[in-house]
Order: structure tokens, then C-alpha cells, then sequence
């Protein structure tokens, strides 16, 4: 589907003109939003615009990587929109100058939207140009980014201090989703940096408090994901040491068993021997006496690890 905006020089908002329409002497200027195209009306690109053709091979195939290219009489954006329930980039391809602006994008999304219901009211568009909804699209893409990262930062506040196997698949499923973000807001930080520091885009400069919004924006996000990631960090690195904590302690509780096993297997395995002449094999009350000697070195050797506090769990 195809929509249309046009602005003509009596400052009046015409809205769904043909596009043969749009190149009339009486626009100003106009914008072709190309949302969930056809394969036909993708061809217009060509066949009426003239685009570049790597600039339409970029729209048509493989998802690229935000950025900003530069070509005669026009520039080409490549956005990242946000799917929020996958958390994966969707592609936005826009053409910008003084005289147009094209978007085209594969799937119907919500930023457009809402830029739409923002110029609905004419006076909104009439004296901005172009780079208002360049600025629009730009600032809808970013704002939705937000809930997202909300979204994982209250999952993080979910997990409080619980450190089970469960949280720690949870932590590890979100420090995913992190990197994902993490990409995909990273990418556009770069384009909306090298778009302020263009001296190919007037219209950026003429209108840069608008653009350096976004960028603080994107920035922020930046700065939220990565305190998420070190809050996950830190999370991940204490179950770590809870669970080294734990083996320690068990390892010291074993140790400490065997430490008490060890003289008493010594007395067992000398008594263990299959000799004639050994002094207490004869004597009457031998057995009850190596029992009791056995028993008291097990209690003693318990009670002097209990007071070294050797044998505490916490």
C-alpha cells in the first residue's frame, strides 16, 4: 500500500494524490510512504523515482545495517525499527531532500502510525518541509525502543534476590535480549551522530535541536541497557560465588569427616591384622576398650572442629 502527503506552494496539505500528481509545479513537497509494498509498487522506486540502484537493492533484499549513504540530489537512510515481540531489527529505507521524502518498509508498522496521526493536523506540516517527518520517523523508531528496555529492566527487578538455577536462566535469556538492543540501538547512535556532523544535510544542521533530542534520547537508552547488563553481571557473578560458597562448605564438611575417620581407621586396620601374638588379642576386655578409645577420639576430634568452627554451614 501506498500513502501519500503533499504540501503545495499556497501552504495547503493534500493527502493520497496519485503519484504521478506529486511532481506538479504547484507542490512544495511531498511524502511517499511505501508500507507493505507489492512487488509492483516497489518497482515505482525505479520506474518513477530513479533511485540509485543500490540504494533499491538495499531496500528490496537482506536486512542491512543502519546507516546513511549519500547520493546526487538526495540521501538514503537505512533505520532499524524495533519488533517488540521478537526483539529483531525491521528495516526502514528512506529517501530524503528538499523536495521529498520516500519511505519504504516491508511490514506495517506502528511508528508510521503515529507520525501519521502527528501531522493530521495541517498547520503541523505546512512550514517544516521534509525534514519534519524525517524527524518524526526518526523520533517514533527511537521512542519505541523504550518499552522494550523497560521491560527487561523490570524482569531484572523481578528477580530480586533470588539466586536459584531458574533466576539464572532467566538473567541469561535477558542478557540475549540485552545484546539484541544493545545492536540495534548502537547502530542508530552512529547514523544519528554522523547525520549531526554532516555537511551534507543543511536541513539536519538548520534543525539540529530537534535531531539532538533523538540523540540524547538513543543515548539514554544506551545507558540504561548498559546498566542492565552490569546489574545481570553482578547477579550471574553472585550466584557464582554463592555456589562456590556452597561447594567450599562442602568440601570442608567432608574434609573434616575423613580428618575424624582417619586415626580411627588407623586403630581398625592395625587390629585388622591377622597376627597371633599381638598383646590385646588375649586380654578379656580388649574389644571395649579400643571401642572406647575410638569413640573418644571421634567425639573429642568433633568437638575441637565444632570450636574451631570448622563444621559451621553458614
Amino acid at each position: 500500500m501506498i500513502h501519500t502527503l503533499a504540501i503545495t506552494k499556497d501552504l495547503s496539505l493534500k493527502k493520497d494524490l496519485p503519484i504521478e500528481k506529486l511532481n506538479g509545479t504547484n507542490i512544495k513537497w511531498f511524502w511517499v510512504d511505501f508500507d507493505c509494498p507489492t512487488p509492483k509498487e516497489a518497482e515505482l522506486l525505479d520506474t518513477h523515482f530513479h533511485f540509485h540502484k543500490l540504494a533499491i537493492e538495499d531496500c528490496l533484499y537482506d536486512l542491512q545495517r543502519a546507516k546513511l549513504d549519500y547520493y546526487d540530489g538526495y540521501s538514503f537512510f537505512v533505520l532499524h525499527s524495533l519488533n517488540e515481540k521478537t526483539l529483531s531489527p525491521e528495516e526502514v529505507d528512506m529517501f530524503m531532500s528538499e523536495k521529498f521524502i520516500v519511505s519504504f518498509h516491508s511490514t506495517h508498522l506502528a511508528e508510521f502510525d503515529e507520525v501519521w496521526r502527528k501531522i493530521a493536523t495541517p498547520e503541523s506540516a505546512l512550514n517544516e518541509g521534509t525534514i519534519y517527518i524525517c524527524y518524526h520517523i526518526l523520533d517514533e523508531i527511537v521512542d519505541h525502543y523504550f518499552p522494550a528496555v523497560y521491560t527487561l529492566e523490570n524482569l531484572i527487578d523481578g528477580i530480586g534476590d533470588s539466586l536459584s538455577k531458574d533466576s539464572m536462566d532467566k538473567v541469561f535469556e535477558i542478557r540475549s535480549d540485552l545484546l539484541k538492543l544493545r545492536r540495534i540501538i548502537s547502530q542508530m547512535r552512529d547514523l544519528v551522530y554522523r547525520a549531526l556532523n554532516s555537511t551534507h544535510l543543511e536541513e539536519v544542521n538548520n534543525n539540529r535541536v530537534y535531531f539532538v533530542d533523538v540523540y540524547d534520547h538513543i543515548l539514554r537508552l544506551s545507558e540504561m541497557i548498559e546498566s542492565s547488563q552490569a546489574i545481570t553481571s553482578e547477579i550471574r557473578d553472585s550466584f557464582v560465588s554463592l555456589n562456590s560458597h556452597k561447594m567450599n562448605t562442602i568440601m570442608m564438611i567432608l574434609t573434616v569427616i575423613s580428618s575424624i575417620f582417619i586415626p580411627l581407621t588407623f586403630i581398625v586396620g592395625i587390629y585388622g591384622m591377622n597376627f597371633d601374638y599381638m598383646p590385646e588379642l588375649h586380654f578379656r576386655y580388649s574389644y571395649f576398650i579400643i571401642m572406647s578409645i575410638i569413640l573418644l577420639i571421634g567425639i573429642g576430634m568433633s568437638w575441637w572442629f565444632k570450636r574451631k568452627g570448622w563444621l559451621n554451614l553458614k
